[in-house]
């Protein structure tokens, strides 16, 4: 099996409403996320498929959803003030966890037609998440 690795980064806000420690307020990370696509067999270029096409894949959704985005669970109460101000932010019916952002990249990509084999956020230098399906 060969398998390549794509690194993105990007900015996002969010809070996670019911945890008991710090996290629970407003705060933002610069991630790192780590796309990676598996073929058995290489294509006929020698590759399983080239860098650029997955950083435009994963870059034009990224972009659209999750960079410089506030993320928050559907039921927070900031919402109706974040309506009121015209400020970004996108609901989501999980908690905003880099778990849960992981898997919403990696089922994106997998969308587009790519075979990947895990998604990795880096939520900071010494904390991440992977979400793959086994």
């Amino acid at each position: 099996m060969y398998i390549i690795t794509k690194e993105v980064f990007f900015c996002y806000g969010h809070r996670l409403m019911n945890h008991p420690g710090k996290c629970r307020n407003l705060h933002g990370h610069s991630v790192k996320a780590s796309i990676s696509i598996k073929q058995a067999a290489l294509n006929e270029q020698a590759m399983v498929c080239d860098f650029a096409d997955v950083k435009q894949c994963v870059d034009q959704f990224v972009d659209e959803q999750l960079d410089h985005n506030f993320l928050l669970h559907k039921d927070d109460p900031i919402i109706p003030s974040l309506i009121a101000n015209n400020e970004r932010f996108m609901t989501l019916d999980e908690h905003p966890t880099a778990e849960v952002l992981s898997k919403m990249i990696f089922q994106y990509v997998k969308q587009q037609g790519y075979n990947v084999d895990q998604v990795v956020l880096w939520e900071t230098a010494s904390a991440s998440a992977c979400y793959r399906e086994d």
